[in-house]
């Protein structure tokens, strides 16, 4: 079939690496494995950092122009006509003011993966943006939840017909391929010590939540001085100056070195030995699925659907979010136990290689696509 594919927060030819935009860019793979044509219908990034009412509603009427005009250039013969519409990641600050619109016009179903309702957010500055994504989710004929914990307010809000399914993160076969040979180059480009433990967080350096994990990551390393640890830091962004003074007491037990390209990314994961992101309001985190295809085992915080990728205790360590106490020794504790770091790391590489593959996903939105068209098509007649 063929599916017009919509992200409200970030397209997925963004050149502004996220996991958003990696996660986008499986979606689409994961369809057009199962042979299904994707195209890019609309480039709106409706996100709304601020809470600002009359931006929301400027970007729904604009919203409402651009599906005005999408439904035209279908009836025109201009484009092709789409089977289905499916939009990747709704919530209050990037909701979709365009695709139930389209999908009503057509009368095509209109699928959602990942969607979160935030009930708190109504009567407040993002209430225009609540109030659409309930819409949406409401005319949703499936929605695809990653996260665990988006479900109980989620599907109460589907209409009659709706349908909720769940679908684990997953990531692309060649996804952490395992290189011996890593850490010795890595060693000696960054002056790092192959015979002590690497730590290696991976996150873009951006206001709020992202800068509030790399200082409870500094807070928690800064109560293990007399233990031997080097930690990588992988990621860019504008707070960088920030992450840099958390970091700064460390002195050279510490390499920033940016933002770099998956090739590299996936070399540092074959070097390093624990992968630490206290991950402060995550849905789930990319880089951890990552990590653990590398066959890194992972300390993090608990929240969000982080446990739906992290198996605490068996592929990694979780803690109370934001507990720089509790983040610290479950860092210590892996330091001290090199043989309990390598059983969990064996654990999270086959456990992604089992249960988070593109092969899986794609087999099963497969089904669940084709269930929607044809219940909407059964309703037709």
């Amino acid at each position: 079939m063929r599916v017009a594919f919509y992200a409200p927060l970030k397209p997925p030819d963004s050149d502004r690496p996220s996991g958003d935009r990696t996660m986008a860019r499986l979606l689409i793979g994961a369809l057009g494995q199962a042979g299904h044509t994707v195209e890019l219908a609309a480039r709106l990034r409706s996100r709304d950092a601020a809470g600002v009412p009359d931006r929301q509603r400027r970007m729904a009427r604009l919203g409402r122009r651009l599906a005005d005009r999408y439904v035209r250039s279908v009836r025109s013969g201009r484009r092709p006509a789409p089977d289905l519409w499916f939009t990747y990641h709704l919530y209050y600050k990037a909701p979709d003011w365009i695709g139930p619109a389209v999908a009503d016009a057509l009368d095509i179903p209109y699928v959602v993966a990942e969607a979160s309702v935030a009930g708190k957010r109504a009567d407040g500055p993002w209430d225009v943006g609540h109030h659409a994504v309930l819409a949406a989710l409401a005319r949703a004929d499936l929605v695809i939840g990653f996260n665990s914990r988006d479900a109980v307010a989620v599907e109460p809000r589907l209409g009659v017909d709706g349908r909720y399914e769940r679908q684990r993160p997953f990531l692309e076969p060649q996804a952490g391929t395992v290189d011996a040979t890593a850490r010795g180059r890595l060693a000696q480009r960054l002056g790092l010590p192959a015979e002590e433990p690497w730590l290696l967080a991976v996150g873009m350096m951006r206001p709020g939540a992202k800068t509030e994990s790399y200082r409870v990551l500094a807070g928690a390393l800064a109560k293990l001085p007399d233990r031997p640890w080097r930690l990588i830091v992988v990621g860019d962004g504008p707070t960088r100056a920030d992450v840099v003074a958390a970091v700064a007491p460390f002195g050279d037990r510490v390499r920033l070195i940016g933002a770099v390209d998956a090739t590299r990314l996936n070399e540092i994961y074959a070097a390093a030995d624990l992968m630490v992101w206290p991950a402060v309001q995550e849905a789930y985190g990319m880089a951890l699925l990552e990590a653990q295809a590398a066959g890194l085992p992972v300390v993090a915080g608990d929240v969000g659907g982080v446990p739906d990728i992290v198996r605490d205790g068996r592929t990694g360590v979780l803690v109370p979010v934001g507990d720089g106490n509790a983040f610290a020794g479950a860092v210590a504790a892996l330091l001290d136990d090199p043989a309990r770091r390598r059983l969990m790391g064996e654990a999270a590489r086959q456990t992604v290689l089992a249960e988070h593959t593109l092969d899986g996903a794609s087999i099963a939105m497969d089904g669940w696509f084709r269930a929607a068209l044809e219940r909407r098509t059964d309703g037709r007649a």
